[in-house]
Order: structure tokens, then sequence, then C-alpha cells
């Protein structure tokens, strides 16, 4: 197999918020288990993490996408591209492809594999939300989590693909049907046969397709959502390493799982080292990367290490609320009506991709964009201005536990951004008894509500962190 192909970027994004898995047993008596998962905010869901995630791929490299391939198990519409919104928030131009590739947890490895076979410069986004009823395995050892890769090929390749299998069986493992909240599993035994018998026969083919042994391998990626049959696995492929799959920290974050661990591997890796991917999930599908010497070079965006670091713990109920288990009383003021299609569409580079304008004269930044400038009142001389990777500091802020929200209070702050624009926000991902002011944020993007169906995806801000 050539290995002129292969990953330019790949980031992960890993919520702010952790469930310490002990306090499932707490509050029920049951349930729960050591460690802790990551939550994704009431805010977030499967399409705002897949963006915060390819944002932080693309920082890290000068290379861009010429498609968007998106994968998750739990999309936040159907019918409707959820990729056109990550499209969006990215800025991409409108000749570019964006599609979905999801409603299963092995879409996300399956779209790695087309984009690595194909002649385009593809940005792989996965992203999943993970839920069980309560006290159930699915809820403890469950997280949230996106990854995004870029493919391609050329001098910017940090891993090239030099091998890979894969096996296909139909057989009833773990399944959910549409409208159900929660998935549902088989006998653990019986799951854990099926995949042995795949993955011996995947691994044999793998290492034979790029003409290596098992001993060559300097780091082995095991994942899948079959906890037992994934220990089964790793401990017969005969390789000297086997990496930490972080569901200690993280939880199972099921399509998002194999590119998060990848970009994790990537993160810590040297020239010339040999990574094997391998996800067992209806089937089993095997990647082999070796890393270049452009990888000596890289420098990621943020790492998954940094944001495993960077977390807060979120109490049991307060989990319950965000996953509509439990419903609490809202604050006494009416819900949001939906948002306007014609609105949106009109100002669609400001609302999905945070764009500014700035006066041709002046050099002021406007947000939002403006037609006439505050200095010198000169009038249509603007030119667009991206601010979603502007940094601000924090000039005055309020905590409103009145206005409507999921899960109040509701904290705002006037930003000034480094470039001068000034704009009143939502902050996230914080504690507001340590809000201060001249605190420094960056922006995220996010969801502000949902109303007849609808999700009101803009910007917030949130604390700058590791």
């Amino acid at each position: 197999m050539s290995g002129s192909r292969g990953i330019i970027a790949a980031a992960g994004y890993v919520p702010y918020r952790r469930l310490q898995r002990g306090d499932i047993a707490k509050f029920f008596g049951s349930g729960g288990g050591k460690g802790t998962r990551a939550v994704a905010s009431y805010d977030e869901d499967t399409t705002t993490m897949g963006v915060e995630a390819a944002r932080l791929a693309l920082r890290s490299t000068s290379a861009t996408p010429d498609a968007v391939l998106f994968a998750t198990a739990d999309p936040a519409y159907l019918e409707k591209t959820n990729a056109n919104t990550i499209h969006a928030a990215l800025r991409l131009d409108a000749n570019l492809g964006a599609f979905d590739m999801g409603g299963a947890v092995r879409s996300g490895i399956g779209a790695l594999a087309y984009a690595l076979r194909s002649n385009h410069n593809a940005l792989v986004v996965a992203s999943d939300k993970r839920s069980g009823l309560p006290t159930s395995v699915d809820e403890s050892a469950s997280g949230d989590a996106a990854a995004a890769i870029l493919v391609g090929e050329g001098e910017g390749v940090i891993a090239e693909l030099i091998g890979g299998a894969t096996r296909t069986e139909e057989f009833i493992d773990r399944w959910r049907t549409p409208g159900d909240a929660r998935p549902r599993q088989w006998e653990e035994r019986f799951g854990e046969v099926q995949y042995l018998a795949l993955s011996s026969v995947a691994w044999v083919e793998a290492l034979k397709s790029a003409d290596i042994s098992a001993e060559q391998v300097d780091l082995t990626i095991v994942t899948g959502p079959h906890a037992r049959a994934v220990k089964a696995v790793a401990g017969k492929l005969g390789v000297s390493k086997v990496a930490d799959d972080l569901t200690m920290v993280v939880g199972q974050s099921g399509t998002a799982h194999a590119g998060l661990l990848l970009a994790n591997a990537l993160e810590h890796a040297a020239p010339n080292q040999i990574i094997a991917l391998i996800q067992i999930c209806d089937g089993c599908d095997i990647m082999l990367f070796r890393t270049t010497a452009a990888i000596a070079g890289y420098q990621p965006a943020r790492t998954v290490a940094a944001q495993i670091e960077h977390t807060a713990d979120l109490a049991y109920g307060k989990f319950l609320s965000w996953r509509d288990q439990v419903r609490i009383e809202p604050p006494r003021r009416p819900e949001p009506n939906r948002i306007s299609a014609s609105i949106s569409a009109r100002t669609h580079d400001y609302k999905y991709g945070f764009v500014g304008s700035q006066d041709a004269s002046s050099g002021a930044a406007h947000l939002p964009p403006q037609r006439v400038s505050r200095d010198g009142g000169h009038v249509d001389e603007m030119s667009p201005l991206p601010m979603s990777d502007i940094g601000g500091t924090i000039a005055t802020f309020t905590i409103d536990r009145i206005a409507y929200s999921p899960s109040p209070p509701i904290a705002f702050a006037v930003v000034d951004f480094d470039n001068g624009a000034r704009l009143p926000v939502e902050l996230c991902d914080l504690d507001t008894s340590t809000l201060a002011m001249g605190d420094r944020i960056e922006m995220t993007f996010r969801k502000l509500f949902t109303a007849d169906g609808i999700h009101n995806y803009f910007w917030k801000a949130r604390p700058l962190r590791g």
C-alpha cells in the first residue's frame, strides 16, 4: 500500500465537565464505578463538539480541506445535513462538499477509511454524545467527545497509511432503534467470541498488507463499545505496548473514540513510529500508520491531555437534568420562539462563522458587522473580519437568574476583543463564583436553545484554559 497519503492534522475535543462515577452510587445506591466520564454541556450537541474538534485540527496546519465528512451516532438533525453547520462555522467555501456519514458507531472509522482512500483533502469529523438509563453501565462507562482528522497528501503528512484490513459480519451485539434514548446490548460473551474471531483474521491481514510483524508496532490502539471484547482482543495481539483507552477519565465516546485516541497518540509520537488503530464494532477495522519526519515539528493547537487536565466536576443531579432524565423548575420567563430561517440566511456569516466587519479607512472592528463605521462614519467601506479565533478580555459581567435558560443562571459579559471589537456575549464552562473582570476568554460554538425542533446555534465565550 502506498505511504504517500495519510494524516496532516488531528485533534480531539473533550468537554469541560466531568461526572464522578461514584456519585451515581451515592445517589441511587447502585451503579457508578471508579473514575470519571466527560459530559457535554446542556448547550453542546454532537455538531457543536464536532466544530470545536475541527477548529483545533485546522489551527495546527496551513492545509485546508476540500470536503467535510461528519460521522455521529447521535445526530442533532435527521434529514437535514449536520455537516453543513460545521462547514458554516469553519467558514469554508461554498464549493466544498459537506456530507453526513452517520447513524452508527462504526461510521467514524468508516469515514476515515474512505477519506484515506480518496483523492481529497478531507476533514473527517466524528462526534458522539453517549447516554444510558440511570445506574446503567452505558451511563457511567460512556463519555462525550469529538475528534477531527485532516487527511491528504504531500510534505505536510505527519502519519502515512501503510496498511490495514477490515472484516464485516452481521450479528446482534449493540443496537438502538430510532427514537429510543438508550442503546441495548446482547449477552457479552456472545459478542466477545465474534469479535475475537474477526480481529484475529483482520490483524494477520493488516500486518501482511504493511509487510511488518507485530513486534514492529510501537503503539497499538484498541477501542470499541464492547469493553470485554476490547480487553480480550488487546491481550492477544502480541504487541509491546497498548495505548491507554482513556475510558477511566473520559469514558467510551462511541463514534468519536477511535479518532480521539489516534489524535492523542499522534500528539506524543516521534518520527518513524508505527501506530496501529483497531476498532471492533460491527466487525473489525484496522489501520496501520507510520509517523514521518514532519511530526517532529507538529504543534497541536490544544492537546487531548491538556483538555483532560483542565476540568470541573458536575453534580449528578445536574447531569440528569442536562440529559432530560429529570425536569427541574426553569426560570419563570417564556421559553424562546423558534428562530427565523430568513434572518439566519441574511446573517449567515455572523451567526455561524462569527464574522464581523472592519472599516477599510480606520481599521475599526465591528461586532455585529455594520455598514456604518463607528470611527469616522464611513459607509459601506467594510470588509469581512473573522472573529472566532480572536481572544478577548471581560470588561464587565452580570449573573442573570431570571432570564430563561435550560441550566440557570446565565452569565453575560461585555468582552473587549484583542482587535478592538466589543460585544456582550453569554459565558459558558465556568464557575460563576470565580468569575472576575479582566479574565481572558476564547470563543466557542454552542447551541443557545431549541424551539420547534430548530437548533439555534451561535457563539459563546469561555474562560481561556490550557
